[in-house]
């Protein structure tokens, strides 16, 4: 240890806030700082070190033996500390724990499932935008696009009943703001933590689900033995609370892309078979999921940096996806760039399972908006919704011209 420190280079400090409110609103300024300022940056207001450069935020993803996530993805220590729920089994935890629900997940959620489903969300999607059509050209496209769609086919694959799907967003917005710090968003939430949480639990419960849906399914790997039956709401719920808000904010950062840059939906309504890389390029640069924690599992040195065992590390996701080192003229939305590698849904092991879902999401609404509007424009100023990890909208004011 003593030689280890000897050879450690101290990295610079920084006693910015990235959870204060006009950060988690604007984070690019700081993403930026934090770039320049080297590859390990120390953020004394919550002793942690900070990653933002694609190189070591992709490294650390990666390396999962040094960078566990069994200890928590947010900045609570679950060695220390008690969480404030059961940890999800797919995102935080590690081998061999995490092996049988991504197995069992990925295996639920593989190709000839999304086939299926494919046919009924592109016609979900072509109504949607016909009734929204039908009622006017001017309206939120945040609310009446970007959240209507997931809500209404995501919750219907996985088998859960149409009353109280207004709970999943709430629920998520709760559980992504834990990952941050004990401040004044998650004090927001407090006076629904136990309402909400009774609700979703109850949805995760085989009773409450259909018997042709991906909880159905979850529940039948359980019975096989594949999963443990203590196991299997909490998987049901790991796809509850990962698998609407992020759609729903990523969809939202499509329609601002498209309606900033028209020449780009110009572009996609030429060549709709793009939907899905448009979807893509537009998490890489909004980037709905900001940051993750990990947790150093021994003494391990990032770029000549020491970071003590036991210890957080912070990954800055947004700011990766924006570093010029890796990406040409980041800061722009581009349809001819390739979004391959941004780590908007993590790397390695635990990289999101339901990217692809995400992703046939994005086709149906996308395919069906440039079937049927000529151009996307903003009317107002979009409002941000704060929240300790996610990019989150509040509202999209929006005027479309119908082709």
């Amino acid at each position: 240890m003593t030689e280890a420190l000897e050879r450690a280079v101290v990295p610079p400090v920084s006693d910015a806030d990235p959870f204060a409110h006009d950060v988690l609103v604007n984070p690019e300024p700081l993403h930026q700082a934090l770039r320049e300022a080297g590859p390990v940056v120390y953020l004394s207001r919550y002793d942690v070190h900070a990653l933002a450069r694609y190189e070591q935020v992709h490294a650390a993803l990666v390396d999962w033996q040094h960078f566990e996530s069994g200890s928590g993805v947010g900045l609570a220590n679950f060695r220390h500390e008690k969480p404030w729920r059961p940890p999800s089994l797919l995102l935080e935890a590690d081998p061999p724990r995490h092996d049988a629900p991504r197995r069992v997940l990925r295996e639920i959620l593989a190709p000839p499932a999304l086939r299926r489903l494919r046919e009924a969300w592109h016609t979900v999607a072509e109504d949607l935008v016909d009734q929204l059509l039908a009622g006017g050209t001017d309206f939120d496209g945040f609310t009446a696009l970007a959240e209507a769609f997931p809500l209404r086919a995501f919750p219907d694959a996985v088998g859960l009943g149409p009353d109280g799907r207004e709970n999943l967003l709430p629920y998520g917005n709760m559980a992504f703001n834990a990952f941050g710090p004990r401040n004044d968003l998650v004090a927001a939430d407090a006076h629904r933590v136990a309402e909400l949480s009774v609700w979703v639990n109850a949805q995760c419960e085989r009773e409450a689900l259909t018997e042709d849906g991906f909880g159905a399914a979850i529940w039948a790997a359980a019975d096989r033995g594949d999963l443990t039956h203590e196991q299997a709401p909490l998987v049901v719920r790991s796809l509850l609370t990962a698998g609407v808000d992020t759609t729903v904010h990523g969809l939202a950062a499509c329609l601002y892309a498209f309606a900033t840059h028209p020449e780009e939906w110009q572009r996609l309504r030429e060549r709709p078979e793009l939907a899905r890389a448009a979807f893509d390029e537009a998490v890489r640069w909004q980037s709905p999921v900001q940051t993750f924690f990990r947790t150093a599992t021994t003494d391990v040195t990032i770029a000549g940096t020491l970071i003590p065992a036991d210890t957080k590390i912070l990954m800055f996701l947004g700011a990766a996806n924006r570093d010029p080192d890796r990406w040409h003229d980041p800061d722009r939305f581009d349809l001819t760039r390739d979004p391959s590698g941004h780590v908007g849904f993590g790397m390695g092991l635990h990289q999101c399972i339901g990217q692809h879902v995400a992703r046939l999401e994005a086709e149906a609404l996308l395919t069906a908006l440039a079937r049927r509007v000529e151009r996307i424009e903003l009317t107002g100023t979009p409002h941000r919704h704060p929240n300790n990890t996610l990019r989150a909208w509040a509202s999209l004011p929006v005027r479309v011209q119908p082709v």
